[in-house]
């Protein structure tokens, strides 16, 4: 939904980010991992590299099969662990400042929040739901306001850079609200 996804079809697997040490202690023979630093980097999950059955930490939090065995269904869980995963895996920040990028465009906080919630969440925003996240934008807006090395240091997360053209104080401010919506049960479960 942020226009991050690289939709290229087939070819080698894609190295998304993760921990570093991740692989310490595979062994015979001992192997590294270094992320993908490239547009491979934001492929489709079907295309992430799989250690044998040590799969990607994201896709441990979202219930991914072990591959020990077949798998007839997935176990279906909501857990702390994957609303950190939404929050804090570099990807998703990516996809969120990404999209915040986007947003700054707009003229009107409503244009904004009424366009992120039709990007993520393809749906228009509800009367109810539009003052909390106003409220939401606001507070950030004057939390990067207060904090500019904390506004650096969420601009340095991937590869990812914003364009010069770009304000990263609004542009963080909106990736808040981005981040939020990426975390909703609503976005996160399909039914």
């Amino acid at each position: 939904s942020s226009g991050l996804l690289n939709s290229t079809l087939g070819g080698a697997s894609a190295k998304p980010y993760q921990p570093e040490g991740y692989y310490a202690h595979l062994n015979f023979p001992r192997r590294t991992y270094k992320s993908d630093d490239n547009e491979n980097q934001y492929r489709r999950g079907l295309y992430t590299h799989w250690q044998r059955t040590f799969l990607h930490p994201m896709m441990q939090a979202f219930d991914a099969p072990s591959r020990d065995e077949c798998a007839m269904t997935r176990d279906k869980s909501n857990t702390p662990l994957q609303s950190l995963v939404l929050l804090n895996d570099p990807t998703f920040v990516e996809a969120a400042r990404f999209m915040a990028a986007k947003l700054t465009k707009l003229k009107t906080d409503e244009e904004k929040l009424e366009q992120a919630y039709l990007d993520i969440l393809s749906r228009p925003i509800d009367k109810d739901e539009f003052p909390i996240l106003l409220d939401l934008l606001k507070k950030e807006r004057v939390r990067a306001q207060q904090s500019p090395e904390r506004v650096k240091s969420f601009q340095k997360v991937g590869r990812y850079r914003l364009p010069q053209t770009v304000d990263p104080i609004e542009a963080t401010a909106l990736a808040a609200v981005t981040r939020t919506l990426y975390n909703l049960h609503e976005t996160v479960t399909r039914y």
